[in-house]
């Protein structure tokens, strides 16, 4: 009896999943540029019949099953003209589609209300995505737009300070921004003092940041996401972009190397303001010079082959006393192949080098550091229903730290050559995630990374007394570095420390309508590699690390709730979050650290705790001959390091303070104006609390001396940092689309001049004796004027 029920069950389900079959078919392909077939990443599909709404992945593929019959696809995407054709499916059918750039006035692209919708109901938070078309209508600061500086004009967004390289995030420190170039780890992101970034505008296609709610296929950081794509090349035909500016140029080739197969893009820029300098005998300089570029194969329907790689430096001279020079270079090598038409896969072998350099000509130092990572990850997307999406796969790293390598600089140096110890580790994970719609208001992301990290020899390490290798002096109320009592040698690949972490993410989206959703997201994050300052932002003289048995890994815990709204047709956009965000195992360095040359970067640390809370407020206007939004947040970011046991007080008595990078309010004002087709016109307005300092709150003599006394750690704030850009686009030409198309930028950092505070000098005027205060500041107004090309 159970046998016959056994078969008549499934006699049952093979005929439904039969039938099932029979009814349902499955549509895929990818979409691209139709002038160059560069892919497309986040095109908006909706298919009205079925009501279902997807979007492209990373690069440019979609896959949706249907029941058999006719469909209208529509597709929608920034910059591109609305695409609406008709489809019969009876078959599993793969089909390919080119969208056309736009070229009307901004007004007249209206996204159609399926878009919105689909944003509306996506299970996405805390993530911004801008287009270049977007970017590029910013104001271009000395002639080119930036990609930093774009996405610092959105809440949650900050930098340390005027002239600071990196970004904050939500209150998170510099080294918690895992910053992807084509999946290949930045670990600098700026030139010059933080006056341009890394990223050249004309060979970026697509850039997304992620403040929270951070899927499970990214991990080892814990603040942010930027992932930046490259351009892949037009495949059709030669092009040449090309800007002058009275800083820098830029210079960008493109074109097919078997037409319609294979392509390839190479850009490159270069300051030269120091070549005037050297004209006028002035002895310092600084310059930078960037080289982006990528190639790509289709094999076939299934297979591409993708070469990318970027190299940069820069180089600081003040009189030959002070040379910096750091930068980095990547490389990627990576393989798409689609499995099916609803599995597709991504496998990529990457390498990234960052190294920077110091010679100090008063102490007669050469010090150079490097970082290397050797990366591999293999990712699938593997389309199971309309109504279920499952992302898994691997990454490997192998890390490489050299944290300094000293040498004597000058004839008269006292320096004796030295090896600082090299650390070496291995980071694997491996994640699964799945984006399922529940119901048609409800629909959520949810996933669980594994992360584990090994810190190996070959390497000799300290050891010390009790295994603390920072003491307390009772005596003196300060913490001191400990006297290490021997070593312990490790071999090659031996294991020193072992941390694994599991971390799981989920967020949804619950929508009231199709113009209203309320959304939440947690996610768990661990960080193995940080790096370790007592400055507010990234500097030549900070160090890279790994985690250890001393530097344990930090691991955060994020919450966030918002409500997200659409109004008149998806013209304005209305975004609100509030977040709270924990860490647990946050470095902070003793009073008086000085990190350069420290071969056991333990001795000055201490661990203890960091937590940021705050809103955020955007509102959008997306079309019009006026569009760009306004941005407001409101936070807190602070850090604790309690003492370790009853005798210690820990670091400012173990009380919370304020976060090197804490602001409590940022506002960012975002316009541009198309007056006509040959006129355009760009503004931003920024103002910022100051950031937190730590100011003298008394003095004493010492031996005749006057002797500043300092207050609680960052308990004082610089003053109040506002600053006004502009910029003008002429374009003489606009309806010309082949041969010389030309603009003129004109631009304006600093409007009405600003002297931003970057820090205050307090010392004794040796004239009088007295005490005076002197503020620092780095930029003020700064015109310029570029001449932009394409043909």
């Amino acid at each position: 009896m159970k046998n016959r029920i056994l078969s008549v069950l499934i006699l049952f389900f093979a005929s439904v999943s039969y039938a099932y079959s029979q009814e349902k078919v499955t549509l895929s392909g990818t979409i691209s540029n139709k002038s160059n077939t560069e892919t497309l990443i986040g095109v908006s599909i909706y298919i009205p019949e079925a009501k279902v709404g997807l979007m492209t992945n990373s690069y440019g593929f979609y896959s949706t099953t249907l029941p058999k019959g006719t469909y209208t696809i529509i597709l929608t995407y920034v910059g591109y003209d609305q695409l609406e054709e008709s489809i019969t499916l009876t078959e599993n059918t793969k089909r390919n589609f080119g969208m056309t750039e736009n070229s009307k006035t901004l007004d007249e692209v209206i996204i159609k209300n399926n878009t919105p919708q689909a944003n509306i109901r996506k299970p996405e938070m805390s993530t911004n995505k801008l287009s270049i078309a977007t970017i590029k209508k910013m104001p271009a600061v000395l002639g080119e737009v930036d990609i930093l500086k774009s996405i610092l004009q959105l809440p949650g967004v900050t930098n340390a300070q005027e002239g600071a390289t990196g970004f904050n995030v939500r209150g998170g420190s510099v080294d918690g921004n895992l910053v992807l170039l084509d999946e290949a780890v930045v670990y600098n992101t700026s030139h010059l003092f933080g006056f341009f970034s890394v990223f050249n505008a004309d060979v970026i296609k697509d850039l997304k940041l992620y403040k929270g709610g951070i899927p499970a296929n990214f991990g080892g950081r814990i603040s942010s996401v930027l992932d930046i794509y490259q351009k892949e090349g037009n495949n059709k035909a030669y092009h040449v972009n090309a800007g002058i500016g009275l800083v820098s140029s830029r210079l960008l080739v493109e074109g097919p190397i078997v037409k319609d197969k294979s392509s390839f893009v190479v850009a490159g820029r270069g300051s030269y303001a120091h070549l005037f300098l050297k004209m006028v005998n002035e002895p310092n300089s600084a310059y930078f010079y960037d080289l982006n570029t990528k190639f790509n194969y289709k094999f076939n329907d299934k297979n591409n082959v993708f070469v990318s790689g970027y190299f940069g430096n820069d180089n600081l001279n003040f009189n030959n006393s002070f040379i910096n020079t750091y930068g980095n270079k990547l490389f990627n090598l990576r393989w798409n192949h689609i499995f099916s038409n609803k599995i597709f896969s991504n496998a990529s072998v990457i390498y990234s080098d960052y190294d920077y350099q110091i010679k100090i000509k008063t102490i007669g130092m050469d010090w150079k550091a490097e970082v290397k990572n050797y990366n591999f990850k293999y990712d699938f997307k593997h389309y199971v229903s309309n109504n279920l999406t499952l992302n898994y796969g691997i990454n490997s790293i192998y890390y490489n730290f050299n944290p300094g390598t000293i040498k004597p600089y000058g004839a008269a140096s006292a320096i004796n050559p030295d090896q600082l110890a090299k650390k070496y580790a291995y980071e694997n994970a491996a994640y699964i995630s799945a984006d399922q719609r529940l119901s048609n208001k409800l629909s959520v992301n949810y996933g669980l990374r594994y992360s584990n990290f090994q810190r190996v020899g070959a390497q000799e390490v300290y050891t010390y007394a009790n295994d603390q290798p920072v003491i307390y002096n009772k005596a003196f109320h300060i913490y001191e570095e400990a006297e290490p009592t021997g070593t312990v040698n490790y071999k090659k690949n031996q294991k020193i420390a072992s941390f694994g972490n599991l971390e799981p993410r989920v967020a949804l989206a619950y929508s009231l309508n199709n113009d209203n959703a309320i959304k939440a997201s947690y996610n768990r994050m661990s960080q193995y590699v940080h790096l370790i300052s007592n400055t507010a932002s990234a500097t030549p003289l900070d160090i890279w690390a790994p985690s250890d048995k001393y530097l344990q890994p930090e691991i955060l815990d994020q919450v966030a709730l918002g409500y997200f709204h659409n109004f008149k047709d998806g013209k304005y956009s209305l975004e609100t979050e509030t977040f709270y965000k924990k860490i647990k195992n946050k470095a902070d360095y003793i009073d008086g650290a000085d990190l350069l040359g420290i071969d056991a970067i333990e001795r000055v640390l201490l661990n203890g705790e960091a937590r940021a809370y705050g809103l955020e407020l955007m509102l959008k206007k997306n079309t019009g001959k006026l569009t760009g939004w306004v941005s407001y947040t409101l936070s807190k970011a602070q850090q604790r390091t309690p003492g370790r046991n009853a005798d210690e007080p820990g670091i400012n008595n173990g009380e919370w303070y304020r976060a090197n990078y804490d602001k409590l309010h940022n506002l960012s004002v975002t316009g541009a104006y198309s007056v006509s087709p040959k006129w355009s016109f760009g503004a931003i307005l920024t103002f910022q609390t100051g950031k937190a300092a730590t100011f003298p709150n008394g003095k004493y003599l010492y031996q005749g001396v006057t002797v500043a006394n300092y207050g609680a750690r960052n308990e004082n704030s610089l003053s109040a940092y506002h600053r006004l850009d502009v910029s003008t686009t002429y374009t003489p030409k606009p309806n010309k689309k082949k041969g010389w198309q030309g603009e003129w930028n004109f631009s304006i950092y600093n409007l009405y001049n600003r002297n931003n505070a970057a820090s205050y000098s307090f010392r004794q005027k040796e004239e009088t004796g007295r005490n005076e205060t002197r503020r620092i500041s780095i930029f003020g107004i700064v015109p310029s004027v570029a001449y932009n090309v394409k043909f």
